[in-house]
């Protein structure tokens, strides 16, 4: 009986061994992948830096980007109402033309007439002062 305790004593002593062993290449096993995450990691964060530090800077030109567009849009808006006042203008121009032939117009009717007779009278003018001309001439 003691022989079957002394067996079964080895046998569990060599099992733990073998445990140990197993466990020992599983830890070492274990260690390498996590020196190579590290590695990884380190390698990231590096990557990260570099990617944050041009972040940093489109953020800065974007923002500056976006200053330029708004002063931009500022004097386009005092373009456009400058363009608006002179349309202003114009249109005021317009009416003021339309009054104006508006006026000659209703004058003109009325004293037809007597522009009749002023043409008549100019023309008149015209062809004695051509005579007068020619008889210098002669």
């Amino acid at each position: 009986m003691i022989l079957i305790l002394y067996i079964a004593a080895l046998i569990a002593a060599v099992a733990f061994a073998v445990l140990v062993i197993f466990l020992a290449r599983t830890l070492t096993a274990v260690r390498r992948t996590m020196n190579n995450v590290a590695d990884t990691l380190e390698g990231v964060e590096k990557q990260m830096e570099g990617i944050t530090l041009e972040t940093t800077a489109l953020l800065n030109k974007t923002n500056k980007l976006a200053e330029d567009v708004g002063e931009k849009s500022q004097k386009l808006n005092t373009l456009v109402d400058g363009v608006k006042g002179i349309g202003d203008t114009v249109q005021e121009f317009n009416e003021s033309i339309r009054s104006v032939s508006r006026g000659l117009t209703k004058s003109a009717d009325s004293n037809t007439d007597t522009a009749a007779q002023a043409l008549k009278w100019g023309q008149v003018a015209i062809n004695l002062w051509k005579k007068a001309k020619k008889e210098e001439v002669k």
